[in-house]
């Protein structure tokens, strides 16, 4: 059957701001359905989805998760829910789409992808910037510049809200954990291993998690990436450097600029690419994976080097001392 006659049913578990922009993306997608959200409340839930165009509401997780209309579950809860709900998931037969970060545990990304194996169904990570056609050009373009040396990867934005989820201890927030994990995708992503040690320094604010995060990772291949998220000021970027050039992306993540600015002896050249909703990437990559037409992107080995690595940074800035891996 066609896409078009089968199209995948999702469900959306929170209310959460981004979830708007997974809804823009899915505007763009063919052979997929919006069909329900689910909150803590009925009247919050009913409110939100007819407010956002959504035909059905459901008034907790566990009913939606009960709607046998349901394929999919996209999960935008704050990160400690993450491998609780997305287990619950799992038992009640969806497939997910979790936002990142999974977890900072690399035990729970085991637990959860045998869980998704054992129910033979597809579990991905949400690093939608991974989709993007912006970030495949970026990794085309590496053997342009040379053996690679350093990568500088930077996201930050300014947090005012002291009661926002992003600065609660018990849900697993923290600068690293909500802006950060994308400068360890790219870092990793771009150096093509995981590291083998890792530095951090970080800021810790008044209600216990870090306002600023700075790391440096280093990989077995001789690579350095310097990386750097916060709360506290607005930048964003990510650069590469080889042996006989460089390459900048301003807006790394979102690629709404789609460009990318190719430094070498010669010049700087500005390489545009065509802007495709990443969100709307990400949801065509899950479509695929779950119609069995192709493997999802990110699995778990993606998953468990980010844990783990998330999880060294943060040991490393805790106790002040370099953190080896593997």
């Amino acid at each position: 059957m066609s896409s078009a006659q089968t199209p995948v049913r999702w469900g959306i578990i929170g209310t959460a701001k981004i979830n708007a922009k997974l809804l823009a993306g899915a505007a763009t997608v063919e052979g997929m359905e919006v069909a329900a959200v689910a909150s803590r409340s009925a009247e919050t839930a009913t409110a939100y989805a007819r407010e956002m165009g959504i035909p059905r509401a459901h008034g907790s997780y566990e009913a939606l998760l009960a709607d046998p209309a349901i394929d999919a579950v996209y999960i935008s809860l704050p990160n400690s829910l993450h491998h609780p709900w997305t287990l619950a998931s799992l038992r009640a037969g969806k497939h997910v789409l979790c936002e990142k970060p999974y977890t900072r545990l690399p035990e729970e990304v085991e637990e959860a992808w045998a869980a998704a194996d054992g129910a033979g169904r597809v579990l991905q990570e949400a690093f939608m910037w991974r989709h993007s056609p912006q970030t495949r050009r970026l990794l085309e373009l590496l053997p342009r510049i040379g053996p690679l040396q350093i990568i500088r990867a930077t996201f930050s934005f300014p947090l005012g809200d002291p009661a926002d989820v992003r600065l609660q201890p018990d849900l697993a927030g923290g600068s690293l954990m909500d802006v950060g994990c994308y400068t360890v995708s790219a870092a990793r992503l771009i150096a093509g291993e995981e590291p083998d040690r890792v530095h951090g320094e970080q800021l810790v604010g008044p209600s216990g998690v870090d306002l600023r995060f700075s790391g440096l990772l280093h990989f077995p291949r001789g690579i350095t990436a310097l990386i750097a998220s916060g709360f506290t000021t607005a930048h964003q970027g990510l650069e590469v450097v080889g042996r006989h050039g460089s390459l900048f992306v301003p807006d790394p993540w979102h690629a709404r600029s789609g460009t990318i600015l190719l430094r070498t002896e010669a010049g700087e050249e500005a390489i545009h690419v065509p802007f495709r909703d990443p969100y709307g990437a990400e949801l065509e990559d899950m479509n695929a994976a779950i119609r069995g037409e192709d493997r999802p992107l990110l699995g778990r080995e993606d998953a468990l080097g980010q844990a783990t690595t998330i999880a060294a940074l943060y040991r490393a800035a805790e106790t002040g001392s370099a953190v080896t891996l593997g």
